[in-house]
């Protein structure tokens, strides 16, 4: 029951991050008509964002490890094992794709004049190198974040969306920022774009080879942590 709840989270989450990216965006620019190109607005779009990321951060406590990022999948699955591995990417990610598309395709049918998701503005080759080495550094955070502060969940959280949001403002005019395979594919899927080689090379190919690069890395430069280590330090009185 532990895997089959793990899937079935994945689906859910993946489906409500696309849906939480949209009603951030109408309750900023729509609710609270704030223009797109007004400074004031993206202030308030960002302020939005984390508090969706710590909302995600939670739901993923309650869910026991639910995911809605193939990326965190994969470097979750890699680090676990075989067994892990071969889970992750044969059956959470694809589910996080299905989630994803699903979402995509409910909210085009709820909001048909709503955007049509993350395009590349530069060259392939240079999209693929900005999505790689924004998903290098997040992944890589993630894990020090994982190792370096365990059972702060409030200081992890509030690390962890800042640096997102860091990131995606860095390559949001070059590939949109994305970081997620997955939530790009919705958005492709539905303009029939997923299988153009842009698509796999920018948002596919170069986050994955990122990210194993980023779990071999963090390995082979920081050791694991022991049992003792793991343990949340107990509070003085």
């Amino acid at each position: 029951m532990g895997r089959i709840g793990l899937v079935v989270s994945d689906l859910v989450l993946s489906f409500m991050w696309i849906w939480a990216g949209v009603l951030v965006n109408i309750l900023v620019h729509g609710v609270l008509g704030f223009s797109r190109s007004d400074p004031s607005g993206e202030i308030v779009r960002y302020l939005f964002s984390i508090i969706s990321m710590f909302i995600f951060a939670f739901l993923q406590q309650i869910t026991k490890g639910g995911l809605y990022n193939p990326l965190t999948a994969l470097a979750s699955g890699v680090s676990g094992g075989f067994s892990s591995f071969i889970f992750s990417v044969f059956i959470r990610i694809p589910v996080e794709v299905i989630g994803s598309i699903l979402a995509v395709k409910h909210v085009i049918h709820v909001f048909p004049e709503i955007g049509k998701g993350p395009k590349l503005q530069v060259a392939i080759h240079h999209g693929a190198l900005t999505e790689g080495i924004l998903t290098f550094f997040i992944v890589l955070l993630s894990m020090g974040l994982t190792r370096k502060i365990p059972g702060s969940f409030f200081m992890k959280t509030w690390i962890g969306s800042l640096a997102k949001l860091t990131l995606h403002i860095l390559g949001s005019d070059l590939t949109g920022g994305c970081m997620n395979p997955a939530a790009v594919m919705g958005w492709a899927y539905s303009r029939g774009e997923h299988i153009t080689k842009e698509h796999l090379l920018v948002y596919w190919l170069g986050p994955v080879k990122a990210t194993l690069l980023a779990v071999w890395f963090f390995k082979v430069v920081f050791k694991p942590l022991t049992e003792e280590q793991q343990k949340p330090k107990a509070k003085t009185e």
